[in-house]
């Protein structure tokens, strides 16, 4: 590869000042970019902008090597594609999926001020530190730093920085359009990075995710008559269970699961519950549930909706048969000719992946990773990442790598340790090196 052997040492190390002063402006635009609709709706073009202050300098446009892109399907909320081109237009290493929103943070809950970033040792602490912006400020630099070099290399380098679509009423907008719209055509020639984990490990596994919402429909009626009512409250409850032990029943603990070092097994608990509300006296007729599965890519998504769906239908078709609370507590009023029943609906499927460990691009994230951190602990977790598995299934080798904490992943006092970074760094330059030295 003549003076390409030594790419990792050419791209050197972190620049920790410069590091340090682009993710101070990035964690400065945090309170900007929180993500919760439709309360909160994140402006990504105000990062976006700070990683173009540093890199258009390197464009194209400005007689640099850097091909830079901004897609927008809705104003302020551009997707960034940056391009280091290589020789070999057929071959390519991509950096994909740090995105530029993040969650809400609560000042009155932090010991520091979340939406500035402050530094007490190694740690490097604000909203975004971990998730994500620390990856994005950390992926500028790299693409600085080739620009900077001029390295001639036979894989072009590609980095997208997202617009994240989660939690948004506005669809059509995130990493998946870019995906249906074709900018991910051109990078199966090589491995591709999703860089939105923690710990400095290769996670090797993620879990696909079902939101479900069921509806439980009763009788209203004063709580001095509960046997004229049909306790729509209770009905959830009693209804919850089944649904859940046939889950669990249908979708255990599958045997890849620790292969792959999965915390915990798929698992269905509800998260939220509300009422339209009344009086104390007043049995309520009507009452929501919602939560999600999280699923090990071992499962299909749709086969788990098929079977909620049908455990839902049986109980509508057996609700005198569900467990009741007491005489007077049932889910029938056969005098009147009603009957509680349950409605199921689903928010958007998100399939888990299991990564390929054979793969080119998992060899070269090990070697990377045994040489920089020292050891290779893989792991995996039921926390779910977009278009992953659409990717996987259309011959992409996907690998997910990440350099924040865990510790801190969407709580308060976030921080990343500036150490990791700089690790991660030189493992994102030592894949680029070995891909190299493949020709």
């Amino acid at each position: 590869m003549g003076s390409n052997a030594s790419v990792k040492d050419i791209l050197g190390e972190l620049q920790k000042g410069s590091y340090i002063s682009l993710l101070s402006k990035l964690i400065g635009e945090s309170q900007y970019v929180q993500n919760n609709p439709p309360d909160l709706i994140p402006k990504e073009d105000l990062v976006g902008g700070h990683v173009r202050e540093v890199l258009d300098p390197y464009s194209t446009e400005n007689g640099g090597p850097l091909i830079i892109k901004q897609v927008s399907y809705t104003p302020g909320r551009g997707h960034l594609i940056i391009r280091y081109p290589g020789s070999d237009s057929a071959k390519v290493v991509s950096f994909v999926g740090s995105h530029m929103d993040v969650v809400p943070a609560d000042p009155s809950a932090w010991t520091f001020d979340p939406f500035s970033l402050s530094i007490s040792g190694d740690q490097l602490r604000g909203r975004g530190t971990t998730d994500c912006l620390g990856h994005v400020a950390l992926l500028t630099e790299l693409l600085k730093k080739l620009a900077q070099t001029k390295l001639k290399l036979k894989n072009s380098v590609v980095v997208i920085f997202i617009v994240s679509e989660e939690n948004s009423s506005i669809q059509g907008i995130g990493v998946e359009q870019l995906w249906k719209d074709g900018y991910f055509n051109d990078l199966k020639g090589g491995p591709l990075y999703w860089v939105d984990t923690a710990d400095s490990q290769p996670c090797i596994g993620t879990g696909g995710t079902i939101p479900w919402f069921i509806k439980t429909i009763g009788h209203l009626f004063h709580s001095g008559l509960p046997n004229k009512a049909i306790n729509a409250l209770e009905l959830a409850m009693d209804a919850l269970k089944p649904i859940q032990l046939n889950f669990y029943k249908d979708f255990p603990p599958h045997p890849k699961e620790q292969e792959y070092k999965f915390e915990t097994p798929s698992t269905m608990k509800p998260t939220q519950w509300s009422y339209p509300g009344g009086g104390l006296n007043q049995i309520p007729g009507e009452c929501s549930l919602a939560g999600d599965v999280r699923l090990t890519p071992f499962y299909d998504v749709k086969d788990v909706v098929a079977k909620i769906s049908g455990y839902v239908n049986y109980i509508n078709e057996h609700v005198e048969d569900l467990e009741s609370r007491g005489p007077v507590s049932k889910y029938t009023l056969p005098d009147e000719g009603l009957r509680g029943k349950l409605e199921v609906s689903y928010g958007e499927l998100i399939s888990g992946i299991a990564c390929d460990l054979n793969s080119r691009g998992y060899k070269v994230l090990y070697n990377a990773t045994k040489e920089v951190i020292g050891e290779v602990n893989p792991y995996s977790i039921t926390g779910s990442l977009p278009l992953v598995k659409d990717l996987q299934e259309n011959g992409y080798d996907v690998q997910t790598i990440g350099y924040g904490l865990t510790a801190t992943y969407h709580a308060n006092d976030e921080y990343c340790n500036y150490s990791d970074m700089a690790n991660g760094y030189k493992v994102f330059a030592s894949i680029i090196s070995q891909l190299e030295e493949d020709y």
